[in-house]
């Protein structure tokens, strides 16, 4: 494989191949190099693992992929790709296996890497046995009252204008998705470019290609998360036979159910035991109260996880192409916006959501009835999109395919926003993003007026009714407003109504958080109050004990107890990040940035990135990410973040001239290749000046190579001389490349047709060297010099003809005088050449180290 990995100011990787196989490898080499810890922690969550060195906290994630066979699905879904993707997936894999950081991934790795990230995402099927506790406990009419799915909402925001509210006249899409704020991040600022493409976008790490947001320059597109139903949880019946053979109770009879039993280790814990088994419906999850459970999704009815829609999305020109593309899309379902340069758009739903009895979609179904089957797939609806459209895991063009969404209210925000102006242009939608205000406010502040409160209470109320309802990092009011609200949410979750909600399960400890009341509450307050579920007077007294124990403290800002508290796995020799102070937003904020609302103010899900795709120029295109571009400890792992905070974008670099080269592997035949134990394997290949021309212009041009003498040429006299050196039959250069990356440049030439020749006298066998050391970024180790060019002179000494290497580094370099004696050069007079005063210096055949000869 063949490719090159630039770097802007911020260390994004801007990488380039001749095809997209090369770039698929060169896209898992980066991440791997990025982020080996993350691509091993996502590997670790994919295949059960995550216990073994994160401890026993993982278990029970340990337990439910094993159960749920992630490994399993994904080997049958990379097995099911047509040849061109399963071809890129594996490029990619050999890409990040060649970096050996850790254990070799397997091909199928990226497709249980996807499976596993999105097992309970969206409008998860955890969700269903929330709902079958509330209607035991309190009936089937409550169910509706406690609308939000999950123990905290996704809050992911996208929207599209045409170009009738640009003052480019060209339409722009932007968004920020709402997930674990993580460090390293979830999502990857890249640039992938090939012949056949070239995108820039937000990739997710141990994923080949960009799935979810991408700019190929004439078409942009963006997601949210459809919140549509896709799983089911149905009701088993098993029964166990002597023969140790376990059979379920289906709609046409016993059926035979696959059963294995797996061991996993846990870091400073016993080694765990999960005993695995699937139906005709799917594996079982869950042996709760209500009995045996297994799940069912898309992925269990067709081992096709929707890969095939990604290299066709990196492909895409225009709008139809993204929409074509988008008919292979699986899982998660996604609302999608899509523009392009012609003046096209789309909004559409992107994915699989199975046709079947609507009581599927809200609580487990008994699995022997067929009313429950699967019959088909649901059709994706789609939506004129006019001059502007919006998508904040509300209803909208979702709505057929989902129980649950989240409330309108960033939707409509963003809507109002954008409706203001018609001159839009790509860095002012960072005012979009960063919006503080909370239209969910009047759900408690409506109700202050009627509250009998003594006087710190009253004055508490007051500042409250006056306040901007804005969540601003250095709003008092704003701290008090959720102080507020958290104390009310409290004391309504004490309610002897809901006691039945907080009593102990039977269920898995994995599904605690989806049955926990406090959160439940929260994020339905608005349903709950209206539910009938409480009086009148309990809610009044509710509140006021909470405005006045509220006003009885201390003030603060906001932003002194709203608090980032991102997840941080550390890698070894890491420390953890603790919690960052001076946030602004809140769940029902544009701005969301939601904490576990009636528990604690700190948050952990947020805007994972915020990206701007302008269609008149993609260089005018603004991206960023919570923390930087890099997994590594070093100066871009967090520099984003100041940005990011402030609600600030980076502009976008697509100019090649204006990025560095940092790396490149080349794949071309080699005159001369030799593998050294402890050092790699080293290849000498001929230089193309055209195509290496980058490269070695970086080298030559660096103050380190001022001896050189090349430090002052331009790019294209940097050219003409290794073109004229490559039109020479006496003079030759080459790269010697370790493992395939280039790390020295090398000349060799006849001296006596070199003007050196006419400064000494030449012996018949002289032959001339010229060497160039990469530099190290800091990574040097002791010797390196030394053992390179031990194998250049085994090269040159491989043809018998030559009897001397010949060099003159310049005489001012007395660092490579002393390597040139320790490595048995004899000193020779100092000779001038043109304007540079050189050292000769001479090793003969015979007085070569002894591993040479």
């Amino acid at each position: 494989m063949r490719f090159e990995c630039y770097r802007d100011s911020w260390g994004i990787p801007h990488l380039r191949a001749p095809d997209a196989t090369a770039l698929a490898y060169a896209q898992g080499w980066n991440a791997a190099t990025d982020r080996a810890w993350q691509l091993e922690l996502l590997r670790r969550r994919a295949t059960g693992t995550a216990s073994e060195v994160l401890g026993s906290e993982w278990v029970n994630w340990d337990r439910l992929t094993r159960q749920v066979r992630v490994t399993a699905s994904a080997r049958a879904a990379f097995e099911r790709l047509d040849p061109a993707t399963r071809e890129w997936v594996s490029a990619f894999v050999d890409g990040v296996n060649s970096v050996g950081a850790y254990p070799d991934w397997e091909p199928w790795t990226p497709l249980a890497v996807w499976h596993a990230e999105h097992l309970t995402f969206g409008s998860g099927f955890p969700a269903k046995i929330w709902r079958q506790r509330v209607r035991e406990t309190l009936g089937a009419d409550a169910v509706s009252r406690f609308a939000m799915d999950g123990p905290e909402p996704v809050g992911s925001n996208g929207w599209l204008i045409s170009g009738e509210m640009t003052t480019s006249g060209a339409a722009i899409v932007a968004g920020d998705p709402h997930r674990f704020i993580q460090l390293p991040g979830s999502y990857q600022q890249i640039r992938l470019s090939c012949d056949e493409f070239d995108v820039v976008g937000l990739a997710m790490p141990g994923i080949p290609g960009i799935a979810h947001f991408g700019h190929t320059g004439s078409v942009a597109w963006g997601i949210t998360n459809a919140m549509a139903d896709t799983s089911d949880l149905f009701q088993e019946q098993l029964r166990r036979n002597e023969d140790g053979s376990v059979e379920a109770f289906g709609p046409d009879g016993w059926e035979p159910v696959f059963s294995a039993t797996e061991t996993f280790a846990v870091a400073g814990g016993e080694d765990q035991v999960v005993e695995i088994l699937e139906t005709a419906r799917g594996p079982i999850v869950e042996d709760g109260p209500e009995g045996v459970l297994s799940l069912r999704g898309p992925v269990t009815a067709e081992a096709d996880l929707g890969f095939a829609a990604v290299p066709k999305l990196l492909r895409a020109r225009t709008v139809g192409d993204v929409d074509a593309a988008l008919d292979d899309w699986v899982l998660p379902v996604n609302v999608v916006m899509v523009a392009d340069t012609r003046g096209g758009l789309l909004h559409r739903a992107a994915g699989k959501v199975p046709a079947r009895d609507l009581e599927n979609r809200k609580y487990p179904v008994p699995a022997w009835d067929a009313r429950y089957a699967w019959h088909g797939w649901e059709p994706m609806p789609r939506k004129d999109v006019g001059q502007l459209a919006t998508m904040a895991n509300d209803r909208g063009v979702a709505a057929p395919l989902g129980v649950e969404f989240c409330q309108p209210y960033r939707a409509d925000r963003i809507r109002d926003l954008l409706q203001k102006r018609t001159d839009w242009t790509a860095p002012e939608m960072a005012r979009i993003h960063t919006d503080t205000l909370l239209p969910s406010a009047w759900i408690v502040l409506d109700l202050l007026p009627a509250l009998k409160l003594g006087p710190e209470g009253r004055g508490l109320r007051e500042r409250l009714l006056l306040w901007d309802r804005h969540m601003d990092a250095g709003s008092i009011e704003a701290a008090a407003f959720a102080r507020v609200r958290a104390a009310f949410i409290e004391r309504l979750a004490g309610l002897p109504v809901f006691a039945p909600l907080t009593e102990p399960t039977e269920y898995s400890p994995f599904f605690a958080g989806w049955l926990a009341l406090l959160p439940r509450i929260a994020y339905a307050l608005e349903h709950v109050l209206a539910s009938g579920l409480i009086g009148d007077e309990e809610r009044d007294a509710a509140l006021a004990a909470a405005v006045e124990e509220v006003a009885a403290r201390e003030p603060v800002e906001w932003g002194e107890v709203h608090r980032l508290a991102p997840w941080h796995d550390a890698a070894p020799g890491e420390d953890a990040v603790e919690p960052i102070g001076g946030m602004a937003g809140d769940a029902d904020c544009v701005l969301s940035t939601a904490g576990g609302l009636g528990a604690s103010e700190d948050f952990l899900r947020g805007p994972a990135a915020r990206w701007v795709w302008d269609l008149a120029d993609r260089r005018n295109s603004r991206w960023i990410v919570p923390f930087g571009a890099s997994g590594e400890q070093g100066p871009h792992q967090r520099d984003q973040f100041p940005l990011w905070r402030r609600g600030e974008l980076a502009r976008i670099e697509t100019d090649w001239h204006a990025l560095e080269l940092e790396y490149r592997m080349i794949d071309r035949p080699a005159v001369f290749e030799e593998r050294v134990e402890g050092f790699g394997r080293i290849a000498i290949v001929p230089v193309r000046p055209a195509e290496d021309l980058d490269l070695i212009y970086g080298w030559v041009t660096e103050e380190r190579a001022k001896f050189w003498g090349m430090t002052e040429h331009s790019k294209d006299h940097v050219l003409e001389i290794y073109e004229y050196l490559d039109s020479l039959e006496t003079h030759h250069a080459f790269l010697v490349l370790r493992d395939r990356t280039p790390i020295a440049l090398f000349q060799t030439y006849e001296p006596a047709a070199d003007p050196v020749g006419e400064c000494y006298e030449v012996e018949p066998g002289d032959i001339g060297a010229h060497l160039l050391v990469a530099g190290s970024n800091g990574r040097a180790r002791p010797g390196f010099t030394g053992e390179l060019m031990g194998v250049l002179a085994q090269y040159l000494f491989a043809d018998p003809a030559h009897r001397r290497i010949v060099v003159e580094p310049d005489a001012r370099n007395a660092q490579a005088a002393a390597r040139m004696r320790r490595t048995g050069f004899a000193l020779g007079p100092e000779i001038q050449l043109g304007d540079k005063r050189a050292q000769l210096a001479f090793l003969r055949r015979e007085d070569a180290p002894c591993r040479l000869k």
